[in-house]
């Protein structure tokens, strides 16, 4: 992100100074106080407070851009499986106060308690979807600002225009003012397009990446209710993510006989009730239903 501001700013710059101009005829306070200022005011009309206190937090969160890696996940996960597979509830409740992603303790919760799938399918969508629509709260209020930045801008040239008819008995400073009235023409045109709407943009994509990685967490929390071996399910999470996110470690997998369907254990489960994964609810001799 602060390369592409960078390089954007610095391309424009480039470009005043090869044509001649200088880089503090850009800079004027009066026409940037109306472009920033009325953009953001007027963008408050459209949202709620509420809906500004995470603003802070998802934009600081954008600018660091810091997601954990698919195969990070997947690898907790497995882990997981494993051990859900092998250890008993006590254990398996335990790994929900280590882990710091609150969707896999969620899901170690749900399944330590013996959750049906369908249960615990609704309570990790329900999670997951209430981060979705806190992220893109955000992401479409600075979408608004975007939209509303050039039409700011125009206000603040038309404005100044006004000025500018009202002395034009002072010829030698018609230049000054008009070329200050189309800076907030400017302005209003390079916020929307060097902040608001790539600021908007990225907290989409970083949405989208970090619902991805949510994915494989559902789908293997209800593969292990379901009792689906830990190499089957392994195999099932790779195919969720595309090779290039998953790196050298994880490139491949995922493509072979664990793309289409989750294997399910064929024995060797254990049979005691508070074991998980064995395709068993616990405390009930049904079969659990397949995610």
């Amino acid at each position: 992100m602060i390369i592409g501001v960078i390089a954007a700013f610095a391309s424009l710059f480039v470009m005043v100074i090869l044509e001649g101009g200088t880089i503090s005829s850009l800079f004027i306070l009066a026409p940037m106080i109306i472009v920033f200022g009325g953009t953001i005011a007027v963008s408050l009309m459209g949202t709620t407070l509420g809906d500004l206190k995470n603003v802070g937090k998802i934009f600081g969160w954008a600018f660091k851009g810091r997601l954990r890696s698919p195969q990070e996940v997947i690898d907790e996960v497995s882990a997981l499986s494993a051990k859900a597979r092998g250890g008993s509830l006590l254990e398996l409740e335990a790994e929900a106060e280590k882990t710091e992603d609150p969707l896999i303790r969620s899901a170690i919760t749900g399944l330590a308690d013996g959750l049906d799938s369908d249960a615990l399918a609704d309570l990790l969508e329900a999670q997951k979807g209430t981060r979705q629509n806190e992220v893109m709260t955000v992401s479409n209020w600075f979408s608004q600002m975007g939209g509303y930045a050039p039409t700011i801008g125009i206000v603040g040239t038309v404005a100044s225009l006004i000025h500018v008819m009202e002395n034009l008995a002072e010829p030698e400073n018609i230049g000054h003012m008009i070329a200050a009235a189309f800076v907030a023409t400017l302005w209003g045109l390079l916020t929307a397009n060097f902040f608001w709407h790539p600021i908007a943009t990225r907290i989409r994509r970083l949405c989208e990446l970090e619902q991805a990685n949510m994915e494989v967490i559902v789908e293997g929390a209800l593969s292990i209710q379901a009792g689906v071996n830990s190499t089957a399910l392994t195999d099932r999470l790779h195919s969720l993510i595309p090779d290039y996110r998953l790196g050298a470690s994880g490139k491949g997998k995922g493509k072979g006989k664990g793309t289409g369907t989750a294997d399910h254990d064929g024995g060797g489960s254990a049979s005691s009730s508070t074991h998980l994964g064995t395709g068993a609810t616990s405390g009930k001799g049904k079969k659990s239903k397949a995610a």
